[in-house]
């Protein structure tokens, strides 16, 4: 029965067909559903100084000045992510995304007296100028004139004719950071510079004084400012560029020029195999470069073409995503949104919005392994599902999963042109592929390399980007599709295996205080959801004291309100940092926990008031904090998890109450 206090089954059913009216009308024509997901403040200046350096105009410039004047924080900086514009908090100002922020506004014509631009600067030039910046930052201003070679650490391409067997060879690396580090290795190896105009020597002057001829370039090699000092260089770090730099002083142009044609030959292969799409927009843009510098036509035209695949429109301007898209991550996740909710509702019809979204997983499972995958350090691809679209490329763990999950839902909706079996198949099979030794999953591909490499970062801004670690929610992710894989085709004894080696790594992985720390969105609300929702998929019961404690650590969070609130801080600390009321994403995230885990009833009817309290007349949510985040510090818009998490975990909870009565 439900209790005195909850909320009425009318008032119920009402939000719900609100929220579910409200998600359908979100859906594409191809079926699924596009969304925002910015954030990051250093891709638009990135792809602004691709344009400024090719001789091209920034295409709807007018959209991206609102969107940067409409981030800058209030001391005039730029945070690593959209964001920080609403922080206070000086540590969340960003050298090398001002700076780069700084040399985009002023190429899409911001004049250098504009009163913003001016307390930008001023930021800049307080902090001892670009100096200071982040070595991605250096980088691109090198790429501009406006910072030298010289003063920035070495980024050898001979590392990449290493025998593969060295244990800090490249390939051993985590696939976006090799990625990015490959055109950037060309880049460094060539000392590839625009030439410069008039408006070079102004930033220089805006930028540096009357010091940039006299500057010690070496000196500046490792010289980075706090506020972009997240992680720090290691010792072994220090070492290793001391003696890149010594090896960089003598090397040889023969075998410079045999690692550039190496490293060339993986960037046109990135290109060609996905379409000049790419893994990603900074390796997208800096592969542009790459083909820029290189003279090959062909080869730029297609790429900086694909670059506008990136750009997206949103409510506050025109924006660099993180990716191509994330529709069919969203897509799925609105999917199995939709079926939890659509009994609960019968007067809306989804048949048509289900088959459509049916649709759209269908066209966009990959259908074939990639050629020579191992030569080019990609892993098997066929049956996989990416975060975008097959375009793309890139099958990833939990998109596999996810998208096996709602394509099984499904399967009984669909009457013509369903997923054939083999393909189900295949997609389980690329699943099992991927087990770490950990027994949990990573992101693209198994775990190459060892957990040392991660004293070798050298990006400074980011945590963890080395190799491709195990992650609470990728492992559970998998265990939930494979659950509905032998729900369907029924158990086998490597799926038994599999799950029995992820559950003791979800095992492991939660804290002594009962949470599990989340990598992909903030922070300890979202893993936790995951932690238990894995746990229950691999047969744990409602009293496991695994579950137990992990309802009893979200119970001691939830406020007065019955809301759930974590600020993003607690991504980079690593640690529940509340944030200052609570929110809807949250909320809904613990709240599908706490139905999942079958525990704590009064605790899920708060948190339930809470979600519907919040809703809007029209079914939706309002805009919040951003919850996504990506290598512990910087944050990012999915802009649709507010209007599908709060739709699923009523969904869920008011199903759950059904059953309990």
């Amino acid at each position: 029965m439900a209790s005195s206090d909850s909320p009425t089954e009318l008032r119920i059913q009402r939000s719900i067909e609100r929220s579910l009216q409200n998600l359908l009308r979100l859906q594409d024509e191809d079926g699924g559903w596009p969304g925002d997901y910015g954030g990051p403040m250093f891709l638009l200046p990135m792809y602004v100084a691709l344009c400024h350096a090719v001789g091209r105009t920034p295409p709807r410039s007018e959209g991206m000045l609102r969107y940067l004047f409409a981030v800058q924080r209030e001391d005039g900086s730029f945070g690593i992510s959209a964001q920080d514009a609403t922080s206070t908090d000086p540590k969340h100002g960003s050298m090398f995304c001002t700076v780069l922020g700084y040399v985009a506004l002023r190429i899409l014509g911001a004049p250098a007296d504009d009163d913003r631009v001016v307390r930008m600067r001023g930021w800049i030039r307080e902090r001892g100028g670009p100096l200071g910046a982040a070595p991605w930052g250096k980088l691109t201003l090198c790429l501009l004139g406006l910072y030298e070679w010289s003063g920035l650490a070495p980024i050898l391409p001979e590392l990449w004719l290493l025998p593969r067997t060295a244990p800090f060879h490249p390939g051993k690396l985590w696939c976006h950071c090799r990625q990015v580090y490959l055109p950037m290795a060309w880049l460094y190896g060539t000392r590839a510079t625009f030439p410069g105009d008039a408006l070079t020597t102004a930033l220089r002057e805006e930028l540096y004084g009357t010091e940039y001829p006299t500057i010690d370039w070496p000196a500046q090699r490792e010289r980075v400012v706090a506020e972009d000092g997240y992680r720090k260089p290691s010792k072994v770090l220090t070492l290793a560029n001391r003696s890149m730099a010594r090896f960089e002083a003598r090397h040889s142009r023969r075998v410079r020029q045999r690692a550039l044609r190496a490293v060339h030959e993986h960037i046109v292969y990135e290109d060609e195999i996905t379409g000049y799409v790419n893994i990603g927009p900074v390796n997208k843009v800096l592969d542009t470069f790459v083909h820029w510098f290189s003279n090959d036509t062909e080869r730029f035209e297609r790429a900086f073409a694909a670059c506008e695949q990136y750009l997206f429109d949103g409510h506050d301007g025109t924006k660099m995503q993180s990716y191509n898209s994330s529709k069919l991550w969203d897509t799925a996740f609105a999917l199995q949104a939709i079926g939890a909710a659509h009994e609960l509702v019968p007067t809306t019809d989804v048949s048509p919005a289900l088959v459509q979204g049916y649709g759209y997983l269908r066209d966009n499972q990959i259908l074939e392994d990639v050629p020579e995958h191992e030569r080019f350090f990609r892993h098997r691809s066929r049956g996989g599902w990416p975060f975008s679209n097959r375009a793309h490329g890139w099958p990833i763990t939990d998109c596999t999963a996810e998208g096996l999950h709602a394509a099984l839902e499904l399967e009984s909706r669909v009457s013509d042109d369903r997923i054939p079996e083999r393909l189900l198949r295949d997609a389980a099979a690329l699943l099992l592929s991927w087990q770490n030794a950990d027994g949990g999953f990573a992101t693209y591909e198994v775990k190459r390399g060892s957990d040392a490499l991660e004293l070798l970062n050298p990006s400074q801004v980011f945590g963890d980007i080395m190799v491709d670690y195990s992650y609470v929610e990728c492992t559970s992710a998998v265990m939930q599709g494979l659950k509905a894989f032998t729900d369907r085709f029924g158990a086998s004894v490597a799926i038994d295996t599999a799950m029995t080696r992820a559950e003791k790594f979800l095992r492991k992985a939660q804290r002594a205080d009962g949470s599990f720390e989340g990598s992909w969105a903030v922070c300890f609300t979202y893993g936790t959801w995951f932690g238990i929702s894995g746990l229950r998929a691999a047969g744990a019961s409602p009293n496991d004291p695994a579950i137990a404690r992990a309802c009893a650590f979200l119970a001691s969070k939830q406020r007065p309100d019955g809301s759930f609130g974590e600020h993003g801080d607690s991504c980079r600390e690593r640690r529940w940092v509340e944030a200052a009321e609570g929110q809807v994403v949250q909320t809904a995230w613990a709240l599908s926990a706490l139905v999942r885990a079958g525990q704590m009833p009064r605790e899920a009817a708060k948190a339930a008031e809470f979600l519907l309290g919040r809703q809007r007349e029209d079914g939706s949510y309002a805009r919040e904090p951003m919850v996504g985040v990506f290598n512990k510090t910087c944050l990012i818009d999915y802009d649709n998890y507010r209007h599908v998490f709060p739709l699923w975990a009523l969904a869920e909870w008011a199903r759950s109450r059904t059953t309990r009565a």
